[in-house]
């Protein structure tokens, strides 16, 4: 084999002198080459993707994790936990890190194989979860966990303090003539749910709301029908309900917390309330995606958003109820009683928590024709 070593020498030497010829003769062109050189060498920062619900990545939280772990977290957000699934299923799983599934659909993301399990001694707080939260088998299977409680909490009635004198006491309340064009729904299973109240179908069990018969889901659908010349819109986003009260299109709707905290901050007139059928609602959990490439990184983001003191500036922005009891200590009397920490059993009860729907498909019929209808 011929001796080379004699060349690649002298090509080094070469090298050396002309990038000294250069640094001589123009010190700005070295400067340039030094960057680059530098840039070529820096590890490339990570990035971590989130696809989750309106809130759940607010910079005064998420922050300080891109500084403790020298990456970016980019989220996109979910309207509804049908866009989830068929994001999931539609071969966009690769796309996503970290999601937020609800308790209707949690417990089928793990049995279609969607989620990784998880490595609980990885994550601290874990053993501070709610135990009624924490024990719950919705993101188990196998033996194995698949997910964290991170928020949960109710669909109220939110309303136009100046349109009414006090707040209303039942959901019945939206079909009122009165209101006609001046209410909003949201564009979600969770009206089908709130129609099938009014019917009184969740009574003696309020299970039956996730389990309505085709005579049961013809009556919702006669009722939502009823309902449409009142609507001025069906809402999709959060920040559509929270426009849709400030331009005054709209004195009544179904909300999110999330929207009344934001409505407050801009001294918006909005009341909260939960009407005397009680109302569904959701406990949110933070899985990591099967086909995520990131399952260290992501793995100790969840671990950073389920402690205490993450889950108290979550809910600042939110006005969820957090998933760690813990965050009450940061919090005041008054905070506490918003996020319903100085008596969260109580509050559980006024809450029909969203579960797996066997007929999901068939509501979902249900609710496309009710759309339709003219």
């Amino acid at each position: 084999m011929p001796n080379n070593s004699k060349r690649i020498s002298r090509k080094r030497k070469f090298s050396t002198k002309a990038s000294n010829r250069i640094a001589a003769r123009c010190p700005g062109a070295a400067l340039l080459l030094l960057a680059f050189v530098c840039a070529a060498c820096k590890p490339k920062q990570p990035t971590l993707t989130l696809l989750v619900w309106e809130g759940y990545a607010d910079p005064s939280f998420i922050g300080g994790f891109e500084e403790s772990h020298h990456c970016k977290v980019v989220a996109s957000y979910m309207g509804t936990s049908d866009e989830l699934v068929a994001k999931l299923r539609g071969g966009s799983a690769s796309n996503y890190d970290v999601i937020s599934p609800s308790s209707d659909v949690a417990a089928s993301i793990v049995r279609a194989g969607l989620a990784a399990p998880l490595d609980v001694s990885k994550i601290p707080a874990y053993s501070q979860l709610s135990p009624q939260l924490r024990e719950s088998n919705i993101v188990k299977l196998n033996g194995q966990v698949y997910g964290v409680p991170f928020v949960w909490g109710p669909n109220p009635l939110l309303y136009d303090t100046t349109a009414f004198a006090k707040a209303p006491d039942s959901w019945s309340v939206l079909w009122d003539a009165k209101y006609r064009g001046k209410i909003s729904v949201w564009d979600e299973l969770s009206t089908v749910y709130m129609a099938a109240q009014v019917l009184g179908y969740d009574k003696p069990d309020p299970s039956q709301l996730y389990n309505l018969s085709d005579a049961q889901l013809d009556a919702v659908k006669k009722k939502l029908i009823e309902l449409k010349p009142n609507i001025r819109k069906m809402w999709a986003t959060g920040g559509e309900l929270t426009n849709l009260f400030q331009n005054h299109e709209v004195v009544i709707a179904m909300g999110w917390p999330l929207m009344t905290n934001e409505l407050r901050k801009l001294n918006f007139p909005i009341g909260e309330t939960i009407p005397r059928e009680n109302t569904t609602g959701w406990i949110d959990h933070l899985m990591i995606t099967a086909a995520s490439s990131n399952k260290e990184l992501a793995q100790a983001f969840l671990a950073y958003m389920v402690e205490a003191q993450t889950q108290k500036k979550v809910s600042d922005v939110t006005h969820y109820t957090p998933a760690n009891p813990g965050a009450a200590q940061f919090l005041n009397a008054d905070e506490k009683k918003i996020m319903h920490l100085d008596d969260p059993d109580a509050y559980m009860k006024r809450i029909y928590f969203w579960q797996d729907v066997p007929r999901r498909p068939k509501y979902n019929e249900i609710w496309n024709e009710v759309k339709a209808a003219q």
